[in-house]
């Protein structure tokens, strides 16, 4: 017997034995009595047993009737809550929403915008992995992610967190004083630059800008090389030497002066922080909980 037919006719028997009535229970399981009666009859006929005494007025259960609603009832009401609970899931939030964000959204996103989450969703557990490397996103379970969004796949969807910002050139007052501020982006090369190890795929980043309408990437020239963005722009606030970075990344230090923007006119475009997630995540109670304190904060 396949584990299918074990559960072939369970659904009428317990409803036959709820109302004691084929005709009751075949409008209770929206089916014609003549359906349930033969699933009555199947099911007799492989457990080899009649489950109920038959009147042309009446039906009671048999004691091998009620030796098998002892055994099945209970199993029943928990398969019954178990669907309840299912269906409720999937229109309240509830679990543990994971998430895996990139170092600069801490700050900026995440410190402000947990403590309102958890007040409004206060039995949501929330799981946040700080890294840059997103490479294994869906693998590892994750429900969104927050990151840069010029390296958000295309297959992915993304709001916006944060006001745009510029990627640039940036120095300190004092290394502009001593060595001058590029005005093109050749006159980069007579400069100390602060080179950037992607520690998520271990290459030098590339510095980019557009130039005469076109797209210009370098390779930095220099004797620092650093995988850390904060030691980066600690290090060119001592004026060690240039770094590329972004308006955003470096907005505490272009506040106190600290740091100061070159070649900002040759920005390649406006980016961002986003909440990106799959498209077959968007419709999770969780994620859309998340989402709305998320677009609740950015208004």
């Amino acid at each position: 017997m396949g584990q299918s037919d074990s559960f072939d006719g369970l659904a009428e028997f317990l409803a036959i034995a709820k109302r004691l009535s084929i005709r009751k229970a075949a409008m209770d399981l929206n089916k014609t009595p003549g359906a349930v009666s033969l699933a009555l009859q199947r099911l007799e006929h492989r457990l080899g047993v009649p489950l109920f005494h038959r009147t042309t007025r009446k039906m009671a259960l048999t004691e091998s009737g009620e030796s098998l609603l002892q055994r099945i009832q209970p199993a029943a009401q928990v398969i019954a809550t178990g669907f309840e609970e299912i269906a409720q899931s999937a229109q309240t939030p509830s679990g543990t929403l994971k998430l895996i964000v990139e170092r600069l959204a801490i700050p900026h996103v995440i410190e402000p915008l947990l403590p309102v989450f958890r007040q409004a969703w206060p039995n949501l557990n929330v799981d946040i992995t700080v890294s840059n490397r997103h490479d294994n996103f869906v693998s590892e379970g994750y429900d969104a992610g927050i990151m840069i969004g010029s390296y958000i796949e295309q297959d992915m969807i993304a709001i916006r967190l944060s006001p745009p910002f510029k990627w640039a050139v940036f120095g300190s007052p004092d290394y502009f004083r001593r060595n001058g501020k590029p005005e093109v982006v050749s006159d980069l090369a007579r400069h100390e630059c602060i080179r950037f190890r992607r520690p998520e795929k271990g290459d030098i980043y590339r510095w980019e800008f557009i130039e005469n309408k076109e797209s210009v990437r370098i390779e930095p020239a220099g004797s620092v090389t650093v995988n850390d963005g904060e030691l980066m722009r600690s290090l060119a606030v001592r004026g060690t030497g240039l770094i590329y970075s972004s308006t955003f990344h470096a907005s505490r230090e272009l506040a106190n002066g600290t740091l100061e923007a070159a070649l900002l006119d040759l920005s390649p475009g406006n980016d961002g922080l986003f909440l990106y997630f799959s498209k077959a995540a968007r419709n999770q109670p969780k994620l859309r909980a998340f989402i709305d304190v998320c677009l609740q904060m950015g208004k």
